[in-house]
């Protein structure tokens, strides 16, 4: 993985980042994690290299797709909401975490705190109990950190580094 520019970053915004990588890093089989706000919007990525691919598409074709972090944030927020719906309507309470394994990986999605969501894509060889405890570390070192300030710091840094100025 290639590590995202923290540089002008408060600590909490470069803890979190580095938190991320090291999570990406050391638990096998993790393809690309992001971090997504209530509201759907991609906070941070493990996906440095695809969001400058998503960057050019997204400048080339506007409408069309912005690459495989923004493809995961819209996946994790989907899911998130269906899960919270589902959850909802069977009065089973909130939702902790969601795991989908497919032929060829698996999908994880945790709440972190206050809607956010951590969405995990895994190998097809990965261990899912291992990669849903380390996603739990994450969350429980992340989740009490996540202010809305430093949301907003985040969705702000990802939009500067897409449309190509450093900051």
């Amino acid at each position: 993985m290639t590590a995202p520019s923290t540089f002008g970053l408060s600590s909490e915004a470069r803890n979190l980042h580095w938190l991320l990588t090291n999570l990406v890093e050391e638990v096998p089989g993790i393809q690309s994690v992001a971090v997504v706000s209530s509201d759907g919007l991609l906070l941070l990525s493990s996906d440095a290299v695809r969001n400058d691919e998503a960057r050019q598409v997204r400048e080339s074709r506007p409408s069309g797709p912005r690459g495989s972090s923004a493809d995961l944030a819209t996946i994790v927020s989907g899911i998130g909401s269906l899960t919270i719906g589902a959850a909802k309507l069977m009065a089973f309470g909130g939702v902790k975490h969601t795991m989908i394994a497919m032929d060829e990986g698996s999908l994880f999605v945790m709440s972190i705190s206050d809607g956010s969501l951590l969405g995990v894509h895994g190998s097809a060889g990965c261990d899912m109990s291992v990669v849903a405890y380390h996603m739990a570390l994450f969350v429980g070192r992340a989740g009490h950190v996540l202010t809305p300030e430093l949301r907003s710091e985040l969705r702000q840094s990802l939009e500067s580094t897409t449309t190509g100025s450093i900051g």
